[in-house]
């Protein structure tokens, strides 16, 4: 009976190993495409082919690959009868016992925090019964003196002793909270930054002969991305532009990218390759709207987590559809340009569920939820404060290769080859790069440019009486620049964020520079013409304005100054320009444009004045 059992044991485990003309293959990865959205990774392996047939097992890849995009290439005389995925889940046996060693030091660790604060509790006690002991003995004597300082100075070295005893406890507290927060983070670590599982790609393959040969194999991961930021920076008004072009990469495969050849690209496997259709346009009759609304340019906010209510630092924040992104910082802060449009947000962080928000407020607050996938794996407590801000497992660490971002020294920029292909742009860094499978930001230098520059103060006072400095540099398609922030630093200083919008069609590229203050611009109203006539059917409302502008810099400035006048789509309302001190007008838009050469401690003064004239039982907002 025994010997039947060891038997039946036996062929059991014959049934789950790995078949005698099996074959293990490590592979390594050599390069990765990295798309907007997703990535292509490549490996290869060198293989001795066996005569016969058999099964090839490429183990240790990433469990969230796209399994029709899985390819299988190699030289030789033998033929491949079949490419099969499946999920490896022992390395997920190795990955719960570590957390079940980590969970059970926590806990012994909490249970001496424990066994301290109870410890606390009795020397308080014993305080208040010594206070109490003494007001009672002192209701029952007479006043002695001597008795009197005698118990006085008994209970003092009593509470001396307790205190004493208390503080050497929160001592020993604090030194143990501190090593709980310890095994939090690695807990976390292994949680959020690492794959619950690896996945292996099995090639059978059936050969007349031995022979050796190289296999390549590649796939398409969907947790990887890179989104583009800037650096612009401008010495003086007088001096070129230089732009530092930068990509921050992000991956969390399951898989760590070791010293690959790396290549950005500007396509997006994840964008519908079908040509859309156009359907039947229908119009009915609508409401009528007049007036404008001023438009969000920048979005900031917070981002936490509804678990613990704690900062998310390292969440990627990206505009929806377009290559623009950011990051939040150790507090969980985050501030993001956004192009017009109300367009979306999306929220991005390991172990969180994605959210989006509709970019219609100049302050939005997220609170991410974790996955349900985690939630049995980790309760993760309220310990921030202690770590200052920072995160278990993740960092606000931006990993910079390449040229430096805090020093106007140049330093060897990295080399880069761009390929241009019929739909996107590629670009192949020359230096091996590393990029491991942990989700934070690294940043990869694609290009440095020195370009030539016209710059340009403008102001639009309707909205904003601040003046920007703006450079103007055309032909700017051939540099293949993304939508993306930019950092900015004009005269050695960082004076903010702007925005690089590649969605314009013209051949100049405007960026904004930053505000100047010492050019003052002011916006008032006349009221005395501001009235409103009620003779006959119609009503008239006149609108005048003044627009006044003082240079206080020591230098001669070019200005732009924008303003408008409303464009009528009604027949019934009509709009009649009366005034524009000189200005340019196009009347398909009503935008109005003034431009001044001002002198140092040089002023300008310009009005504007319409009329707006609409049947009296209607209702037109006039502005």
């Amino acid at each position: 009976m025994t010997r039947n059992l060891v038997l039946a044991i036996i062929l059991l485990l014959a049934g789950i190993v790995v078949k005698a003309d099996d074959q293990k293959i490590d592979s390594k990865v050599q390069k990765v495409t990295v798309f907007l959205n997703g990535a292509q990774v490549t490996r290869t392996a060198m293989v001795n082919v066996n005569a016969g047939t058999g099964t090839l097992i490429f183990g240790g890849i990433s469990p969230g690959i796209d399994l029709q995009s899985i390819q299988v290439h190699a030289n030789g005389e033998f033929t491949i009868l079949s490419v099969k995925h499946e999920m490896n889940y022992l390395n997920e046996q190795t990955r719960q016992k570590r957390l079940d060693e980590l969970r059970a030091n926590q806990k012994v660790i909490q249970d001496k925090i424990n066994m301290k604060n109870s410890l606390i509790s009795i020397y308080e006690e014993e305080a208040n019964m010594l206070r109490k002991n003494q007001q009672v003995s002192g209701q029952n004597t007479g006043l002695d003196i001597a008795k009197l300082k005698q118990a006085l100075e008994f209970q003092t070295a009593q509470l001396t002793e307790i205190k004493q005893k208390e503080q050497a406890v929160n001592d020993d507290i604090a030194a143990l909270n501190k090593e709980l927060v310890k095994y939090h983070q690695q807990i976390a670590d292994i949680t959020k930054g690492s794959s619950t599982a690896t996945s292996d790609i099995l090639v059978t393959i059936s050969s007349k002969k031995d022979l050796q040969t190289t296999f390549t194999l590649s796939y398409v991961v969907y947790s990887a991305n890179w989104f583009p930021t800037y650096d612009i920076r401008a010495k003086d008004i007088n001096s070129p532009i230089s732009i530092s072009y930068k990509a921050n990469v992000s991956q969390q495969s399951g898989e760590d990218w070791k010293n690959i050849k790396l290549t950005l690209s500007t396509g997006n496997p994840t964008v519908s390759g079908s040509k859309p259709e156009l359907s039947p346009y229908f119009l009915t009759f609508g409401m009528y709207y007049s007036g404008s609304t001023g438009a969000i340019t920048r979005v900031t906010g917070r981002v936490i987590g509804t678990d613990d209510n704690q900062p998310l630092p390292g969440v990627t924040v990206k505009v929806k559809g377009t290559s623009i992104g950011a990051v939040t910082d150790a507090n969980g802060n985050y501030s993001i340009q956004v192009p017009g449009g109300n367009p979306t947000l999306v929220y991005s962080y390991i172990g969180y569920q994605q959210e989006q928000r509709n970019a219609n407020a100049p302050v939005i607050n997220v609170n991410l939820k974790a996955s349900a996938s985690e939630l049995n794996e980790v309760v993760v407590t309220g310990y921030a404060n202690s770590l200052q801000g920072s995160a278990s497992g993740v960092t606000s660490d931006v990993y910079i290769r390449g040229t430096s971002s805090f020093s106007e020294a140049k330093t060897i920029p990295v080399a880069v080859d761009k390929i241009e292909n019929q739909t996107n742009i590629e670009f192949a860094i020359a230096i091996p790069y590393s990029i491991p499978s942990d989700g934070k930001q690294y940043t990869v230098d694609i290009n440095q440019l020195d370009l030539d520059a016209s710059y340009q103060y403008s102001v639009v006072p309707k909205l904003s009486t601040d003046v920007f400095l703006t450079a103007q540099i055309t032909d700017w398609n051939k540099y293949n620049f993304l939508s993306g922030e930019a950092n900015l630093f004009f005269e050695g200083t960082y004076i903010g964020k702007s925005l690089i919008n590649t969605a314009a069609t013209t051949d100049t590229l405007n960026l904004s520079l930053g505000t100047d203050k010492n050019i003052v611009v002011t916006r008032t109203s006349l009221k005395n013409l501001a009235e409103k006539s009620g003779f006959g059917s119609n009503r008239k409302e006149t609108r005048d304005w003044q627009i006044e502008v003082k240079n206080r810099k020591s230098q001669t400035v070019n200005l732009l100054v924008e303003d408008q006048v409303p464009v009528s789509q009604n027949s019934s309302i009509e709009v009649e320009t009366q005034e524009l001190s000189g200005g340019q007008t196009d009347k398909n838009t009503g935008k109005v444009l003034w431009t001044f050469v001002l002198k140092p401690e040089g002023d300008k003064k310009v009005e504007l004045r319409y009329q707006v004239k609409y049947p009296k039982n209607q209702s037109v907002i006039v502005q």
